[in-house]
């Protein structure tokens, strides 16, 4: 199961990106217009470290339990 936190920070990221490339798009500057492109980059960066983080928190998890079963299943059949 996702931490809510994380997935809410994600979501935040995306959103915040999106944000960015409207601002570029809408800019008549082309200084302005690079500075947003940067800015929805760096949001798009953090967005998928913050995917990858909760996929491997996920395997993580998913392995502990997969070792604590092994353990209990070891423990009744002696």
């Amino acid at each position: 199961m996702a931490d809510p936190v994380r997935h809410s920070d994600l979501n935040t990221y995306l959103k915040r990106a999106e944000q960015a490339l409207e601002e570029a798009n809408s800019a008549s500057l082309d200084n302005v217009r690079q500075r947003c492109l940067r800015a929805e980059a760096a949001w798009r960066a953090m967005a998928e470290r913050a995917e990858r983080s909760e996929r491997m928190k996920a395997d993580e998890l998913a392995r502990k339990r997969a070792a604590q079963k092994q353990c209990y299943v070891a423990t009744q059949a002696t």
